[in-house]
């Protein structure tokens, strides 16, 4: 075990926390970035070859924006800063190609634009080798980050505290992560008849007598508290000793939080709602204006693209099952006021004709053709942009509910009434997260975002939604 242990003690500067990850993320990424710019300056240069890679080039041929690519790389891989995402090839793969394309469709879109203006603005030649280069670097830095920081030896050792109710849960969300951030090496918990058993898959080490020298045998990095009810003075002071001594400690809502970016609603205490959302959640009036100045321009933004777009729907709409062709609905708002949603409709006429509302679902038989492929790429979400402008919704925020639903939701799913506490929004957390709930299960996990985002709510997420958005569309995660 002392080889071991030295081991890694050796590389426990390299134990990343997952704040710490996500850093290492952009920094390998905005290098990668800027090895492909001057990778794809240089290829560009040489097809030139009366000025070849020279400073002339540059100054002469190379427009000034053309030196901020390895930023905008940096927004389109943002849906990868996602830790577990990060640590999931697949995922990592797909979402690279994304944002290549997303980037491609960006640049036609101006380059068809701005088809008069000269050459060396939209240089095609510079935007293709740097597409090419940047998405071969990324996968190669990516596969890199899979391979070395998921190793055993560079994962951080954590003990979880607690194996009762609140425990299993987090070792059971642990265990359901394809991408492990951290080693869970046991449980320690006071309960004499644990001792010795397994709990999810992971063993109780001993109690809290024998925190420190589980720490110091185990080289633990970290401990999760998971004890909702009293804490022996022992196992109190033992956490205490611990902390003084290095070790990380946090509370097991927090690691929840961290790891799945949801709040575990199955073990919140009834005075939760209180703290979090009367003391915690505060916003300042600048919040609030920034925030309405900013749906305001997306509205208008959102509204001219719906126009654009209308004749062409409004006619797929009347050949494939006629009129009408806009849906509007009761919805819930802000502190429960209701008002008038307005989409494009997907669903055949008196989809709901016995009075009773019904969940969307996978392969909705409601769903008329054209609504199927509106739903799939959520144009249908695109006349929303006018209750945006008349104040109703936010571009950002929980998905708009019914009132039908709502009530029956309050019996069964605690704490859902609080996401009424802000303005629904045509995208949000939960959206980009999880998308559409048909089950009372599913609904919890969305409020679960739901509420992470009330909590947790500024500007900066709101920018981070937006832009991680246009992902979902193109991953056609409508129903």
């Amino acid at each position: 075990m002392s080889g071991s242990n030295g081991l890694y003690q050796k590389s426990r500067i390299w134990q990343l926390r997952i704040g710490e990850r996500r850093v290492l993320l952009i920094a390998g990424d905005f290098l990668m970035a800027v090895m492909a710019l001057i990778i794809s300056l240089y290829f560009w240069a040489n097809s030139e070859k009366f000025l070849g890679f020279s400073i002339e080039f540059l100054q002469r041929r190379v427009p000034a924006w053309f030196f901020f690519i390895p930023f905008i790389w940096l927004i389109l891989l943002i849906e990868l800063y996602d830790v577990n995402k990060a640590g999931d090839w697949i995922k990592t793969v797909r979402s690279i190609l994304i944002a290549a394309v997303v980037g491609l469709i960006l640049y036609l879109l101006l380059f068809f634009y701005y088809v008069d203006s000269p050459n060396s603005l939209l240089p095609r030649r510079g935007i293709a080798s740097y597409l090419i280069t940047v998405v071969l670097l990324t996968l190669m830095w990516r596969a890199f980050y899979i391979r070395v920081f998921h190793a055993p030896q560079f994962m951080r050792r954590v003990v979880l505290v607690g194996g009762g109710e609140s425990g299993r849960l987090i070792l059971q969300v642990i265990n359901n992560l394809k991408s492990k951030p951290f080693h869970v090496v046991g449980i320690v918990d006071d309960a004499r008849e644990k001792s010795g058993t397994m709990i999810e898959g992971y063993k109780v080490l001993g109690g809290g007598q024998d925190l420190l020298k589980i720490i110091s045998d185990l080289n633990i990095s970290d401990i999760i508290v998971a004890i909702t009810n009293e804490m022996h003075g022992g196992m109190f002071q033992a956490l205490l000793d611990a902390q003084e001594s290095g070790i990380e400690i946090t509370r097991m809502a927090v690691a929840y939080e961290e790891l799945l970016g949801r709040v575990p609603i199955q073990t919140l205490e009834a005075n939760w709602i209180l703290r979090s959302f009367v003391d915690e959640t505060r916003v300042s009036t600048f919040f609030e204006l920034g925030k309405r100045l900013i749906d305001i321009i997306g509205g208008l933004f959102g509204s001219l693209i719906t126009l654009l777009i209308l004749p062409f729907v409004s006619i797929a709409i009347l050949l494939d099952d006629g009129k009408p062709i806009f849906y509007l609905q009761t919805r819930s708002g802000r502190n429960g006021r209701t008002y008038r949603i307005v989409k494009f409709r997907t669903m055949v006429r008196d989809a709901e004709a016995d009075g009773q509302p019904k969940w969307a679902s996978v392969g909705d038989e409601r769903n008329t053709r054209v609504g199927h492929v509106l739903r799939k790429t959520h144009l249908d979400e695109l006349p929303q942009f006018i209750n945006v402008l008349m104040g109703d919704m936010s571009l950002v925020g929980p998905r708009a509910e019914r009132p039908e639903l709502i009530t029956l939701f309050q019996g069964q799913v605690p704490f859902y009434r609080a996401r009424l506490l802000v303005k629904p929004g045509i995208t949000g957390w939960a959206q980009i997260n999880f998308g559409y709930a048909s089950t009372v299960e599913e609904t919890m996990v969305k409020l679960e975002y739901d509420l992470y985002y009330i909590k947790n709510r500024n500007l900066l997420m709101d920018a981070v939604i937006l832009l991680r958005t246009p992902a979902t569309v193109l991953g056609f995660r409508g129903r």
